[in-house]
């Protein structure tokens, strides 16, 4: 309920006091009476100074709410193209391209010494049908850069995680027509599906460590709940880096480039590394701090 209105005329002392204040503020050239003479007006200028002091501590403490509700959103959120990222580039997907269904990693090089706590994929389903994931497995391994000739491709496990379903997170990112290849049974569709989407694995407890100026390669596969590969294929990409992605063939028990099966080009893995929100996390901590000096005073 709001307070009964006064009638004209008949306005508070300290509503009338407010009232010039607020007109102080937006015409500051204009000359105002002054009430410091007065005992009384001494009391309404304390309680003046006390209310704004009120106000800029619940506009510091707005802010760090408000910081701390974009860092939990931050910590589930989907990844963007305007979002920032820990790798030479991301690697954006191509939405006429084609979904690789097999064991398969490609290359990032490391542009910020840290954890990677966050990665982000684009996949789809074959022929549009959705399976029933249970496991997402994460593989990081080093560079085996071929020197001698050939081409480079992953060397030694680094590191490597099994993460729930219930633990990552995915949406429907776009639509185009889009083709499906499955490299080691030497098939391909080129108009299989039209959806596809980003896995989002983000918050790793106890992630890898990079380096900068070091380059790396990431696998990621769908798994059912015995195991075995779900037909999501890993959208590629082309944002081409270095060398082209690669898949495993187990018949031979060795790493081949992945090559486009129409025209034989090159083809690289649509994914990006991102870091933790520090800077937001800064800021929120600046804003609390601010906030804890100002009540001390």
């Amino acid at each position: 309920m709001c307070p009964p209105r006064m009638p004209r005329g008949t306005q508070s002392q300290a509503a009338h006091f407010f009232s010039t204040a607020r007109k102080r503020a937006r015409f500051p050239f204009v000359r105002q009476r002054t009430f410091a003479r007065s005992p009384v007006n001494s009391c309404w200028l304390m309680g003046l100074q006390e209310g704004t002091e009120l106000m800029h501590n619940l506009r510091i403490a707005t802010i760090a709410v408000g910081v701390m509700v974009l860092l939990a959103g931050a910590a589930t959120a989907d990844w963007d193209p305007s979002d920032g990222h820990k790798m030479h580039f991301p690697q954006l997907p191509d939405p006429t391209g084609w979904d690789v269904w097999a064991e398969l990693a490609d290359d990032w090089l490391c542009t910020e010494t840290g954890p990677v706590t966050d990665i982000h994929t684009w996949y789809s389903w074959q022929g549009d049908v959705v399976g029933a994931p249970a496991e997402v497995e994460v593989t990081i391994y080093s560079d085996d850069p071929n020197l001698s000739g050939g081409f480079s491709r992953p060397d030694q496990v680094l590191w490597e995680r099994d993460f729930l379903i219930a633990d990552v997170s995915t949406r429907l990112y776009g639509i185009g027509l889009q083709g499906w290849y499955d490299p080691e049974g030497d098939f391909y569709e080129p108009q299989d599906h039209v959806n596809y989407y980003q896995l989002n694995i983000v918050d790793i407890i106890d992630p890898f460590e990079q380096e900068e100026g070091t380059i790396y390669w990431l696998s990621i596969m769908l798994v059912d709940d015995t195991f075995e590969p779900v037909t999501a294929g890993w959208k590629t990409s082309l944002d081409h880096f270095n060398d082209d992605a690669a898949w495993y063939d187990h018949s031979f028990g060795e790493w081949r480039e992945l090559l486009d099966p129409v025209s034989e080009e090159s083809m690289d893995l649509a994914f990006v590394i991102t870091p933790e929100p520090a800077t937001m996390s800064m800021l929120g901590l600046g804003a609390a701090v601010m906030l804890k000096r100002r009540r001390r005073k």
